[in-house]
């Protein structure tokens, strides 16, 4: 493979944050549904610090726009976007509608979803054919008063269907999925579209890549969540070339010496990244370091989210998030909120950095952050380096 494109570390790093949105002014324009379109998948959580993580994905790339502008382009009617499984629950773009069809063919075929699928949901198909869209309360609640996971018969019955494809979720409301049949909120050409299981997995293969620039075959089998028979499928897409994606040989990355190591964007290797480097907070759940693998390969930045560990074991905090700045990630802060004051518990910079090359670029992501969210002060309590702190506390010039 001698025509095989050699790429830096730095070279397929600034290639990345290109295709993710992360470099140049161009990425802004379209707004949230054409970053949603380039990314390829939003993951949706639960946890809400500063704001949900799909507010936060959309304000690491477009900057301080309304956060109930990205709730409406995200859940737009007629629906622009619908949510389902790709990495996690994601946001997906509607047209990519008929590429899970693989996914629902599955979960029809296996007919178990966590929970044992329960008879009579076809009556929950009539209520949302005569009533309208349903949320768990309009059919008698979601759990049946235990845990979190001892769902009612109703929501498994529910998200069954959502699985399987008869019902769609293209909106939330105070956070609870809304249910309508798909017949109503995917557009016909689309819901007619079925295709094989293969030409699926190509065609998300060649998103996946695109969305990420620059990917081993790891990386894309984990944007997507593929194992057995799927990913012998993405194998065979990306061998093929059928996947539109070219074998690329990052230095540094692991693989088989003298062979390719990566698959890349062509259109992305074509274009020299040029602009100006994003300087955000980046939600835990965003796609340039959902992958904690493919975050230390990159970045060389190790990062766990500890929110699931306990508190006497934390090392940088309950919600940290990394801080993207120069094209890279510079350091971590777990941020809070009191009032109108973003409360940084605990910030440090990532050793090896300079406090004096890098704390005015802290500063302003910390300080943009809290104007997003509707604070007018930042307190930062500990900071390593320690003579961070006076800097960061300090309001930067125009904020």
């Amino acid at each position: 493979m001698s025509d095989v494109t050699d790429l830096t570390p730095d070279e397929a790093r600034r290639i990345i944050l290109r295709a993710q949105g992360l470099i140049g002014a161009d990425a802004r324009k379209g707004g949230v549904h054409a970053m949603l379109r380039r990314l390829g998948a939003v993951q949706l959580d639960t946890i809400s610090v500063l704001a949900r993580s799909h507010e936060l994905v959309a304000y690491a790339r477009l900057g301080a726009i309304g956060r109930a502008a990205v709730e409406r382009a995200y859940w737009h009617d007629p629906a622009l976007s619908f949510e389902y499984w790709c990495h996690a629950a994601c946001l997906l773009p509607i047209e990519h509608w008929p590429l899970y069809s693989f996914r629902r063919r599955a979960f029809r075929e296996r007919r178990y979803r966590w929970h044992e699928v329960p008879d009579g949901v076809e009556k929950l198909l009539d209520q949302a054919r005569e009533s309208g869209p349903l949320t768990t309360s309009d059919v008698g609640g979601a759990k049946n008063g235990g845990p979190w996971w001892d769902w009612s018969d109703s929501k498994i019955g529910l998200e069954w269907l959502l699985d399987i494809g008869e019902l769609v979720c293209t909106r939330r409301v105070g956070w609870r999925r809304v249910y309508d049949l798909a017949e109503r909120a995917v557009p016909p050409e689309l819901l007619a579209e079925e295709p094989t299981d293969e030409e699926c997995i190509t065609r998300l293969a060649g998103i996946a890549g695109r969305s990420l620039g620059v990917a081993n075959r790891t990386d894309l089998t984990d944007f997507l969540r593929l194992k057995g028979r799927y990913a012998e499928i993405l194998d065979e897409a990306l061998l093929s070339g059928a996947a539109g994606l070219v074998p690329v040989t990052v230095t540094g990355w692991p693989g088989k010496r003298g062979r390719p190591n990566a698959w890349a964007d062509p259109a992305a290797l074509a274009a020299e990244p040029r602009g100006r480097h994003r300087t955000t907070l980046v939600s835990p759940f965003d796609s340039l370091i959902w992958h904690r693998g493919r975050t230390e390969r990159v970045f060389g930045f190790t990062y766990t989210l500890e929110l699931y560990v306990p508190k006497h074991k934390r090392v940088h905090g309950y919600f940290t998030m990394p801080v993207l700045a120069g094209g890279r990630l510079i350091g971590r802060v777990d941020p809070a909120r009191e009032g109108s004051t973003l409360v940084a518990r605990q910030l440090s910079l990532e050793p090896g950095l300079s406090a004096a090359k890098w704390a005015d670029a802290m500063r302003e992501a910390l300080w943009s952050a809290a104007s997003w969210v509707g604070c007018d002060n930042v307190r930062v309590e500990r900071a390593n380096p320690p003579e961070l702190l006076p800097i960061l506390n300090t309001r930067p010039d125009g904020a």
